[in-house]
């Protein structure tokens, strides 16, 4: 059974001044016993000397600044392999402009007991969406089944980035080897992690429109997931 010590929340960040001085004590608040984990890939509007300023205040913050803009993916990598070398059982993808909302992660982290890999999911059972314009409805929803149609996939939200991983799982994924950001990186650590042999659980949540700041989204993002099914599937 998982300690609350050993989790660690992972939340990337790319001009997030105007979120992060909030998600932060939002995550703990909740999960008091867990460490959060900034990944700033080089923020000028100053998202990681904020961060930088919390993790001065508390030791459960911790800041991975890397110098550029490099893609979701590679910060999520980076964050990884930051838990894995050290003691974390439990490390969760968490958005840091409160598309996710911090008071499910109990609820995420108790199901992580007895089950590799857990899946806050829109779109099971009392999952869905809050203030999200029809395109990107279309966009998500749509991309999601198009990935599940080719790959044969039984993951209902392949495209979702709020994600609880035991450690198990990320020692054994070859993570050097996942490029893909955004969408594509979502698809593919779920598809490897299932194809490996690992327990996945989706319990719903509602995925909320961001409160402030921009939107990362673009179409470079969509279109790479599209293409990298074909390569998963091949």
């Amino acid at each position: 059974m998982l300690r609350d010590p050993e989790v660690l929340i992972v939340i990337p960040t790319f001009n997030e001044a105007e979120n992060i001085g909030r998600i932060v004590p939002a995550v703990l608040a909740e999960l008091p016993e867990a460490h959060v984990l900034v990944v700033d890939d080089g923020s000028p509007d100053g998202t990681g000397d904020m961060a930088e300023a919390m993790a001065a205040e508390d030791a459960r913050v911790h800041v991975l600044r890397r110098s550029s803009k490099d893609g979701l993916g590679r910060a999520y990598v980076a964050g990884f392999k930051w838990a894995l070398e050290r003691s974390y059982g439990l490390v969760f993808e968490f958005d840091a402009d409160f598309s996710h909302d911090p008071a499910t992660l109990p609820r995420m982290v108790r199901h992580a007991r007895d089950f590799d890999v857990v899946i806050g999911s829109r779109y099971v059972a009392g999952g869905g969406t809050a203030r999200w314009p029809l395109a990107r409805k279309i966009i998500s929803r749509g991309g999601g089944l198009y990935a599940r149609a080719v790959l044969g996939a039984d993951i209902q939200d392949l495209t979702s980035g709020f994600i609880g991983w035991r450690r198990a799982v990320l020692e054994a994924l070859d993570l050097d080897s996942i490029h893909a950001s955004g969408y594509g990186f979502q698809i593919e650590m779920k598809v490897r992690a299932t194809r490996a042999g690992f327990s996945v659980l989706e319990s719903p949540i509602v995925f909320h429109d961001r409160e402030a700041g921009q939107s990362k989204m673009s179409s470079k993002i969509v279109l790479e997931a599209l293409g990298l099914v074909w390569r998963l599937r091949r």
